[in-house]
């Protein structure tokens, strides 16, 4: 690549109608952190700042074209996978990014912000199995940690066997999100020996539509800009903590977060 090109990152994930989540998140973020992001579309959903109306997935063969065109002539530094809604969908991706050399950032979807299903039923097997063998990083939230291995956290002392269940599944590092628990938020970041614990302050702030999204793609991006793991996740939770503190009304629900919220600090005046 020439010196003045930026890292390349790749999102295979859903389409946010609202702007907030999804595939517009991460480009959002991946600007915001100085890599050229690209886009594989999984799925499209109709949605706002009151919940999820309705999505379509893509066939299988579309969103295979897609990697097959972003990876033979542009390549990636880092991927980013997001929603991918059907057992065929999270088969085919896991199929392609096998072959790819660079790491892969999981973020296991199954539900929006608003509690609306973004993962059917059928497909959990599929990411179990062989998505999250490719993984280099997994990033679950604690309702999606249940839902792939029925362990349930109730408080920050269960971080740790939920780790240990999901790096079952074969990922090299688990990073369980522990955002929903009382008191300060603190995540776990395991790779099987390992253990790192992240805390920050929470913000008393209801516009966090797309912290999810935003956490996994600025961990894709830190590491695709050449950080190891441990010094992503501390990096990509600096920065979305800053966007849920910025987030801002949006529609009569729930907002975004501010994926510009660095631009914005450093502006004069």
């Amino acid at each position: 690549m020439p010196q003045n090109s930026p890292p390349l990152v790749l999102s295979v994930a859903g389409s946010d109608s609202g702007g907030g989540a999804g595939i517009q998140a991460d480009l959002k973020t991946m600007l915001a952190l100085g890599v050229h992001g690209m886009s594989v579309v999984a799925a499209v959903t109709a949605q706002n700042s009151v919940g999820v109306q309705g999505y379509w997935e893509l066939p299988p063969e579309a969103v295979r074209a897609q990697l097959d065109s972003v990876l033979s002539d542009i390549g990636v530094h880092a991927v980013k996978t997001g929603m991918l809604a059907s057992a065929a969908l999270v088969e085919t991706v896991a199929d392609v990014l096998a072959d790819v050399a660079a790491p892969v950032v999981v973020d296991p979807v199954g539900v929006s912000k608003h509690g609306d299903a973004l993962l059917q039923p059928s497909a959990v097997d599929a990411v179990r199995n062989v998505l999250l063998p490719v993984a280099t990083v997994v990033t679950p939230n604690l309702w999606e940690v249940e839902q792939l291995t029925g362990v349930k956290v109730v408080d920050e002392t269960g971080l740790r066997p939920a780790a240990e269940a999901v790096k079952a599944l074969g990922p090299a590092w688990v990073l369980v999100k522990g955002g929903h628990l009382p008191g300060e938020p603190a995540d776990l970041l395991f790779d099987g020996e390992r253990e790192y614990r992240f805390t920050a302050p929470r913000h008393d702030n209801r516009h966090t539509h797309g912290t999810g999204c935003t956490l996994a793609s600025a961990l894709a991006s830190h590491l695709a800009l050449g950080a190891d793991v441990p010094t992503a996740v501390a990096r990509a939770k600096e920065y979305v903590t800053g966007a849920i503190a910025a987030g801002f009304p949006l529609g009569a629900g729930i907002g975004p977060v501010d994926h510009g919220w660095r631009i914005r600090a450093e502006r004069p005046g």
